[in-house]
């Protein structure tokens, strides 16, 4: 991230640069507003600090205004040792990220750094985000199929109320897409979306990640931070894998939900927060209710308006379109718009069931892309599954053995259907429980996710 120092006081430029530089940004000084233009007036700029008095006759309120007029605007942090409230409320109104007065705690000012770096990395994810996704062009959204004319639009009724939703479809379906365009189309889109995967934290990191802790409430809080339902405003909190929540967390989020206030990690008292919730799960939470595993009282809380998410083998005919969308994607990514699909490698994925939806069907398209030797994808470019070929196991041949390979035998194919059953493997012996299974491959959880979804395969022991 790039900030801009704005101060006329070269003790005070150097000052912050040697601060900021060692909490890992990228500093420039400017000792006024025009040299401050100068900086702007070229992109990249994400933050400017600038000091309300600059010299007789300028004012950071000049650097403010130039900053905030910029089609990319940077969030702007006024600092001054000659504050008063009327200037902080000028400065709050043409823009500022936040005001803070001189002398100022180094610790509070690179937390406010890190705060308003945040607010323009989501507010620029969500320009990003409204662009591909809220007039339906985002992955999601391609296709003509009836089912998913069906889903957005019903996405397009429930975005301006506030009730909460529950999304349910196969891993790979593209559940939190959907999540963010509900919120794009809402009233709430100016706020931040704030995604949290319930089944990738324990119990303990998910309480403080949703409802935030007191400094000293466990190990390592050596400050006070603020839940994710807290920190959104006015914004979007969206619940991946709200099947996967331990008990203890479920009746905890119930009471949240009903109360709309959080009492945090360690905390006496509550505080209130206003931002929408959306859940999504792979998961039939009115089964896991039957089994016990969930709260009948939780389920009906979320489960407000459900919306059904097809898999991908429900909606074949958009398969082309969304290959196409995906090879576009890797056109410009990789330099070469003359990439295209033979109608034979097209047929192929047109008549693929997809078990990892288009989760799987992105990456395919990929690795295929990624691989090829000249501009046409043809069925050599696709995995041996797709083509119907037997997995090419029986063709290895061992360290020392005297067995001459066979035509065709591919050991890049060898190893990823080897790890794909290795994947599965583990998958059915921890019982579906992905932590475990990761164990048992001696891998991170992060690196058995990457690798669950490089190979299309959902993260649930249903699909191993």
């Amino acid at each position: 991230m790039h900030i801009l120092v704005v101060d006329d006081e070269l003790s005070m430029r150097e000052f912050l640069e040697v601060l900021l530089t060692r909490a890992g940004y990228q500093v420039t000084c400017a000792d006024g507003v025009q040299a401050a233009r100068a900086v702007l007036s070229s992109p990249g700029v994400d933050l400017v600090i600038t000091d309300m008095k600059l010299g007789a006759s300028q004012s950071g309120m000049d650097v403010l205004r130039a900053a905030r007029g910029l089609a990319d605007a940077p969030e702007v942090i006024v600092i001054t040792a000659f504050g008063t409230a009327a200037s902080a409320v000028e400065a709050m109104r043409e823009g500022a990220y936040d005001y803070i007065g001189k002398p100022f705690d180094n610790e509070e000012l690179k937390l406010l750094v890190q705060k308003a770096l945040e607010k323009r990395s989501l507010r620029r994810e969500n320009v990003s985000l409204r662009e591909h996704l809220v007039p339906g062009a985002g992955v999601v959204g391609v296709g003509r199929s009836e089912r998913m004319r069906a889903v957005w639009s019903l996405v397009e009724k429930v975005a301006p109320t506030r009730s909460t939703v529950l999304i349910h479809g196969e891993s790979g379906t593209g559940k939190e897409l959907i999540a963010k365009a509900i919120h794009l189309k809402s009233p709430r889109a100016g706020q931040p979306f704030l995604p949290v995967n319930c089944a990738a934290l324990n119990e303990g990191v998910l309480e403080s990640e949703l409802f935030g802790h007191v400094k000293g409430a466990f190990t390592g809080a050596t400050q006070e931070r603020p839940g994710l339902l807290a920190h959104a405003g006015e914004g979007t909190v969206f619940l991946d894998e709200i099947g996967e929540i331990p008990p203890a967390t479920q009746v905890k989020l119930l009471r949240v939900l009903q109360e709309k206030k959080v009492k945090p990690v360690g905390s006496a008292s509550e505080v209130p927060f206003h931002a929408r919730v959306l859940a999504a799960t792979n998961r039939r939470l009115e089964t896991e209710v039957k089994a016990g595993r969930f709260r009948e009282d939780l389920f009906y809380r979320l489960n407000v308006i459900t919306l059904e998410l097809p898999a991908l083998r429900e909606r074949a005919g958009d398969i082309p379109l969304l290959a196409e969308h995906f090879l576009e994607r890797q056109r410009k990514e990789l330099g070469r718009p003359a990439l295209r699909f033979s109608p034979e490698a097209m047929a192929v994925l047109a008549a693929y069931a997809f078990p990892g939806n288009v989760r799987q069907l992105e990456n395919i398209v990929e690795r295929a892309a990624t691989l090829a030797d000249g501009d046409v994808l043809t069925l050599a470019s696709l995995p041996p599954t797709l083509r119907g070929e037997p997995t090419p196991t029986a063709a290895a041949v061992p360290p020392g053995s005297d067995e001459t390979l066979r035509a065709g035998f591919s050991l890049e194919h060898h190893l990823d259907d080897a790890e794909r059953r290795y994947l599965l493997a583990a998958l059915a012996q921890s019982g579906g429980v992905k932590t475990r299974a990761a164990e048992l491959l001696g891998l991170t959880f992060r690196s058995f996710r990457y690798r669950l979804a490089k190979h299309g395969l959902s993260e649930r022991e249903d699909e191993a």
